[in-house]
């Protein structure tokens, strides 16, 4: 009777549980795709009634989707290869539904919906592990959800919604290694990660580190074979067809070290500038970091080495990523490259922090400095989803105002000319058009001029100059502060593009050049004679 009663408590708690976690879900995916649902109908009166990406970037990755899936051509542009989505992955997945479904500029929007879904339902399997309340579920979803702005990815339509779910998934995986399928699930969603985000790395590198100082040598083996290798092929592909290895964007923006006399210089711009010195990493990694270090360092006082490891390993992979992260890749103001490590660090803290979730005076009774440090990270939520706000309400207005009326420009009067442009995406989706992008991201010939984060200068402006004249190019659409005073002074310009409130956008004014002389007047008439939007205010140059 007693072995009766306790396998039907058993029964009755685990029912109890799965209700708990089902309702927790619900409540999850409905407040977040709220509030996605709420911008998306504040951006689309402001866009004549078609949702707009607020980020043109999204609109590189349509245009290597649609002429792989149409013409299969793997470029920004259907005429040559170009290596310039910094996410193969996505975008060929976004080409294979282009293939099935026809070239829906919509499609990035529902499959970052699925992700977002996904990532939602991961989070709440995970913390539901954890808590027991409803209440403690939800709030532990929330605060990762909107920490890491995952609406704003959502509603982006780039690849980071892809990623953090990878990154999500793989770190529930990580926890439960002693389960075969969540072992499937670690190593496939390492393989996928890789070919997602190429900042990736950071993690493979860091992680196998971590299981080497616990002396797990095989699991180490194989994360860096499952990390490593799709990206390996990809390399191994790229370089075939360009002679680099990585796509253009890791290429020009990346960090490259030089064993010359310019090393000083970069090791002072890698960990002062982009680590020590960035604004963003306080606004970012910062406080997390903290967190962690103070949390590891009281395990380490009581355990043993192995142990310490072992109880915050993954508070100590986070940390260290983002560390990686800030003095090699990018973080910036839209929070959107790290997007993933916010989503580890909610994932590592939240189990050691679960009291202040429960009962938060009790816990801050007992933990004053830790309970301190995560309302910091609860303020800067706030502030990133403040920040969120503009680009949202205000993003998608920008880009359909400068970008896509670019674009609609060109396919109406050269839509299969040859245009010079140093903000490709719109116009290159759009439209059918020969592309010199000044940027590197679509063209190999500019890269030299742009690698390791180059500036324009006299030696560019020769380039281009001959570069457009021998290739007989008809007109450029440019940010002029992108090439400082380096503009080819055989360049007339015909007109400047302006626009109110940028938000998402490099510049509120894009110049129009006539890089054939002979074609200044026409160029003029056409921009006189097509209807711009009423919010862009238009200036011929006499």
């Amino acid at each position: 009777m007693i072995l009766i009663f306790e396998i039907f408590r058993m029964n009755v708690n685990m029912a109890s549980s799965q209700i708990i976690s089902l309702k927790s879900l619900w409540i999850s995916l409905s407040i977040f795709f709220a509030v996605c649902i709420i911008y998306y109908m504040l951006s689309i009166p402001k866009t004549d009634g078609h949702y707009i990406y607020p980020i043109d970037d999204a609109y590189i990755h349509l245009a290597m989707a649609k002429n792989f899936a149409l013409y299969e051509m793997w470029g920004v542009t259907r005429y040559k290869f170009s290596s310039t989505s910094s996410s193969p992955l996505f975008t060929l997945l976004l080409s294979f539904l282009i293939k099935i479904f026809g070239n829906n500029n919509q499609i990035p929007l529902y499959l970052n919906v699925a992700f977002g879904a996904g990532t939602v339902y991961v989070l709440n399997l995970y913390f539901s592990s954890i808590f027991y309340k409803v209440k403690s579920i939800v709030l532990s979803v929330l605060f990762t959800l909107f920490i890491s702005v995952l609406h704003v990815q959502v509603l982006s339509g780039m690849e980071h919604v892809f990623h953090v779910f990878l990154f999500a998934l793989n770190i529930f995986c990580l926890t439960r290694l002693e389960n075969k399928k969540a072992v499937f699930g670690f190593y496939f969603s390492l393989a996928l990660m890789g070919l997602v985000r190429f900042e990736s790395m950071f993690y493979f590198a860091v992680l196998a580190s971590a299981f080497i100082i616990l002396k797990k040598w095989e699991r180490s083996f194989y994360i860096l074979l499952a990390g490593f290798i799709p990206i390996a092929v990809f390399c191994c592909i790229n370089y075939q067809q360009d002679g680099y290895f990585f796509p253009n964007s890791v290429v020009v923006k990346g960090t490259k070290l030089a064993f010359d006399s310019r090393f000083p210089h970069q090791l002072k711009h890698i960990f002062l500038d982009n680590f020590l010195l960035n604004v963003s990493f306080y606004k970012i990694g910062f406080f997390p970091i903290l967190i962690c270090t103070i949390l590891i360092y009281r395990d380490f006082k009581k355990k043993k080495f192995n142990d310490a490891v072992q109880d915050n390993f993954i508070l100590m992979v986070i940390s260290l990523v983002m560390v990686c992260h800030a003095m090699f890749a990018d973080l910036k103001g839209l929070f959107r490259y790290e997007a993933y490590l916010l989503t580890g660090f909610s994932m590592a803290v939240i189990p050691k922090v679960n009291g202040f979730i429960e009962d938060s005076r009790c816990y801050f009774k007992k933990e004053k400095a830790i309970s301190f440090l995560i309302i910091i990270n609860v303020v800067l939520l706030f502030y990133k989803c403040f920040s969120a706000h503009f680009m949202l309400s205000e993003g998608g207005k920008n880009i359909y105002e400068q970008q896509i009326q670019s674009a609609k420009f060109l396919r109406t009067y050269y839509n299969e000319s040859k245009v010079v442009a140093n903000d490709i995406g719109a116009i290159t989706y759009f439209t059918d058009i020969h592309l010199l992008d000044t940027a590197g991201l679509a063209s190999l010939e500019t890269i030299p001029f742009n690698e390791n984060k180059r500036k324009p200068d006299l030696a560019f402006e020769h380039f281009l100059t001959g570069y457009a004249l021998n290739n007989r190019y008809d007109i450029a659409v440019i940010y002029d502060a992108w090439l400082t005073v380096y503009i080819p002074k055989n360049w007339k310009k015909a007109a400047v593009l302006k626009i109110k409130n940028p938000v998402t956008v490099a510049e509120d004014e894009v110049s129009v050049y006539a890089v054939d002389p002979a074609g200044e007047t026409e160029l003029k008439q056409n921009v006189r004679k097509f209807r711009w939007n009423k919010n862009v205010h238009v200036t011929i140059v006499d």
